[in-house]
């Protein structure tokens, strides 16, 4: 009995588990007092029992995911890449317009009381699509060079760009980020020769600061509504830029949120307290909550468990030495690690508000589950190496 406990701590990797099982404790409870304090919602207990359930589910997600087979996953990624573009397609046609009106994007699927936003899983979907391709490449092309690695582009490219333009077509700017960071995480760990990253890279400079100067000038604005963006976007620039500009308009969530922030100083007001009022606090605002009821410290606390479980995700990936997982955890941990700096840097006034959700914390059961998937995956990693590693113990024993 002894033996095979020993032999199931091996194989479960506390040290994701713990940080994980932490911020979504701590999602509970900021989410507890968001709600509470929010002015449009009377029914606190059914909101937090509602992220209960979704985290109940993403568990079972988790242990499912865990116990699967390397080979199981390879199998069904084209299946579960297909059926994410075909769902994707079809929100294009079945989104929910009263969302769409508000957000002025078409990516919610609406079920009586529940909404999903199917991009999430979607991430998984394109993760585990890219790592199949490039292992497949590399296995094929051991001796790399210009054109094996242009050819593989053109793959990398041929999985995501059906996925980008499906994003692009639902005006959801903030979800087709995270998908650019998974893709560009995977690309550059791909061995993808230098002369060809270096001229790349350049380019995605040169892109990024003339994106700012379009953005910062009214002649660069001007171009940018002929291609189809809209007023709201600009507004939230301009909020980023001067977040006190204007208060009680555009600015209002960013300005009060950073006063919210700013006002828990160094150790917090204490639980429950929220002096400072923030529109639609429980989702992408969600850090207001811990920067003003636990202050800095409790905010560096939650910082420090993302470092923890990226950390320990990274060993895994080293410790297992296994080509597809591999470029599945850097896909998972780009996704969380963009999720992260996007959300916080957002809410403390470094980065543009874009809607993204906090992992684990932010409210919104498809995001909860999409990244309880990217932990089984990042799980079943150890999980199954140590699996094989006990069954050829037992051959030779």
């Amino acid at each position: 009995m002894e033996n095979r406990r020993a032999r199931n701590d091996n194989r479960i990797d506390y040290g994701v588990i713990l940080p994980v099982f932490l911020l979504c404790l701590i999602g509970l409870a900021a989410l507890y007092v968001a709600l509470t304090h929010d002015r449009n919602n009377p029914n606190v207990l059914a909101g937090v029992a509602k992220q209960a359930v979704w985290y109940g589910v993403g568990t079972v997600a988790v242990v499912v995911i865990m116990h699967m087979k390397s080979k199981w996953i390879w199998k069904l990624t084209p299946y579960v890449y297909g059926l994410g573009l075909v769902i994707m397609t079809l929100l294009l046609k079945f989104y929910d317009q009263n969302l769409e009106s508000v957000t002025g994007s078409k990516n919610w699927f609406t079920f009586g009381p529940v909404n999903f936003q199917p991009a999430e899983l979607m991430k998984i979907a394109l993760i585990l699509m890219l790592a199949l391709v490039v292992t497949t490449h590399n296995v094929k092309y051991r001796n790399r060079n210009l054109p094996t690695d242009g050819l593989l582009i053109l793959k990398i490219l041929a999985v995501s760009l059906p996925v980008l333009a499906l994003v692009m077509l639902q005006k959801d700017f903030g979800t087709m980020l995270v998908f650019v960071a998974i893709i560009g995480g995977v690309f550059l760990m791909s061995g993808i020769s230098w002369r060809i990253l270096i001229p790349l890279l350049a380019i995605f400079a040169i892109i990024g600061g003339g994106t700012i100067f379009l953005v910062t000038t009214e002649v660069g604005r001007d171009l940018l509504y002929h291609v189809g963006f809209k007023s709201y976007q600009f507004a939230r620039i301009d909020s980023w830029l001067n977040p006190f500009h204007d208060m009680q308009g555009n600015s209002y969530q960013l300005a009060y949120g950073l006063l919210a922030i700013g006002s828990g100083g160094m150790t917090g007001k204490g639980f429950n307290v929220s002096d400072v009022y923030v529109p639609v606090r429980e989702s992408d605002m969600i850090f207001t909550v811990i920067g003003e009821n636990f202050g800095f410290i409790g905010s560096a606390f939650v910082i420090l468990l993302y470092f923890i479980l990226i950390y320990h995700m990274i060993r895994v990936c080293f410790d297992t030495n296994n080509e597809f997982y591999a470029y599945i955890a850097t896909g998972i941990i780009m996704m969380i690690l963009f999720h992260v700096f996007e959300n916080i840097g957002a809410n403390i006034g470094l980065l543009p508000l874009t809607g993204i959700p906090l992992p684990f914390i932010s409210q919104g059961g498809s995001a909860i589950l999409s990244n309880m998937i990217g932990i089984g995956l990042i799980l079943s990693m150890r999980y199954q190496a140590e699996s094989k590693k006990e069954e050829k113990d037992a051959t030779f024993a």
